[in-house]
């Protein structure tokens, strides 16, 4: 009985959730929706849409452990939930229908990953990925949860080391997002250089806005890339957790203390049979209820299994998982570090422009302020000819050449002022001249 309970519990329950969700029980919904719904001036709510949100099946990729065999299955949450005994929250940063940033979980029963476009369940028998579109990737997503499959089907059948399913699984789904923003990275730099080129040699308004989105860009990868990079190193940094990572190490275990418990539990029985042959019958009354034996059992395995994960992190050697993520995590610093090149150098580009800009507006004021001086010289030459423009009659009008004399004085006393401003800008620093 304890076999086929946790065999029905690590085999895929397709048929009993096609059972639950049969014709049958659809065509109850709709009804039951309408009763729920109906009340008198009372506010109705859609039970049948609220049913098939909660109950909602997603389409996944289910690859074996063993065979390294692929079928595309339909489970819904609350299976997944009841099969791995995994909380909702952590099957909601799976949910495609939202953005959330990258994750890894190690649980009892199995390793929730929410790598960049991966999102994938891996337990020691299985991998279940995610093959559905979501709201940032699209149909990209769908691509990248293929390669995954591809990749770890082939990690499986070329298999030379003896590292456990889910180590395998989750390395491919490392690679995966490493490269992913390694390449995102490498093309960002691709278009960030020549840009930054052409922006220094030539400063305009379109320029100025494809650096801003360009800025923009490397200021998101850089924090999804970091993402990933604290993940793996939080990981590295917690014995304990890398300890719940060992899925197949611990699902031997359990099925060795089960083994152990049955075999204890015949024993047991054989004592008490070949006792009760020999001494002499016993009141019903005496022998003890079958809740009460149930409740020692239940409670004996709960200690065993608490104690069992407690000594988790002391029993299992981490430094192998600990080296597969120290791969990884080189990698995806080696990208932050690339992305950090390429902010500071984006930085200098702008010092050199807003630099740039001060100089031209510097030059700017000093030809205003040349273009103010020169007005006022003229101004002067007004003046004069204002003073000749009057109609009444001066003894200096009758003089010959008088004209043309008080013009040369005009304009030798106009160079003589601006002579004097220029000094004056000059002795003030207003401008080098």
């Amino acid at each position: 009985m304890d076999h086929d309970h946790l065999k029905d519990r690590l085999l895929l329950p397709s048929t009993r959730a096609a059972a639950a969700n049969g014709p049958h029980n659809r065509r109850a919904a709709p009804a039951a929706a309408a009763v729920a719904g109906g009340g008198a001036g009372g506010v109705s709510i859609d039970v049948n849409g609220l049913k098939r949100r909660s109950g909602v099946r997603r389409a996944w990729v289910r690859v074996d452990a063993a065979t390294g065999a692929a079928e595309a299955v339909e489970v819904a949450k609350p299976a997944l939930m009841r099969r791995l005994d995994l909380p909702a929250r952590d099957l909601r940063l799976l949910d495609p229908l939202f953005v959330y940033p990258s994750a890894i979980l190690g649980r009892e029963r199995a390793v929730v990953c929410n790598l960049e476009r991966v999102r994938c369940i891996i337990t020691a028998d299985e991998a279940l990925v995610l093959r559905e579109q979501d709201a940032a990737g699209g149909a990209a997503a769908e691509e990248a949860a293929r390669r995954y499959v591809d990749e770890l089907q082939r990690r499986l059948v070329d298999r030379a080391d003896d590292l456990p399913f889910e180590f395998i699984a989750l390395e491919v789904a490392l690679e995966a997002a490493c490269s992913f923003l390694d390449s995102q990275a490498i093309e960002l730099e691709a278009e960030a250089y020549p840009l930054l080129d052409e922006l220094t040699a030539k400063i305009s308004t379109l320029n100025l806005e494809r650096v801003r989105r360009l800025k923009s860009k490397l200021v998101a990868l850089t924090r999804r890339v970091q993402k990933v990079r604290d993940e793996i190193e939080q990981l590295m940094d917690d014995d304990g957790d890398m300890a719940e990572m060992y899925l197949t190490e611990k699902k031997l275990r359990m099925e060795e203390s089960l083994l152990a418990d049955e075999d204890l539990q015949g024993i047991g029985n054989n004592h008490n049979g070949f006792s009760s042959s020999l001494s002499a019958p016993v009141s019903p009354a005496s022998t003890p209820p079958a809740s009460r034996r149930l409740e020692k059992e239940f409670s004996f395995a709960r200690s065993r299994h608490s104690s069992f994960k407690s000594s988790d992190s002391s029993q299992y050697n981490i430094e192998e998982l600990e080296m597969l993520l120290e791969a990884y995590f080189v990698v995806i610093d080696y990208t932050l570090s690339k992305l950090t090149s390429l902010k500071e150098y984006i930085d200098d580009t702008e010092d050199f422009i807003n630099i740039q800009l001060d100089n031209v507006r510097n030059q700017l004021i000093q030809f205003e302020l040349l273009l103010t001086t020169a007005t006022f010289v003229v101004a002067i030459f007004g003046v004069v000819s204002g003073v000749f423009g009057m109609n009444f009659e001066v003894p200096l009008f009758s003089v010959p050449h008088a004209f043309e004399w008080t013009l040369a004085i005009t304009g030798v006393c106009g160079a003589i002022v601006f002579c004097c401003f220029l000094w004056y800008f000059k002795k003030r620093r207003f401008f080098p001249l």
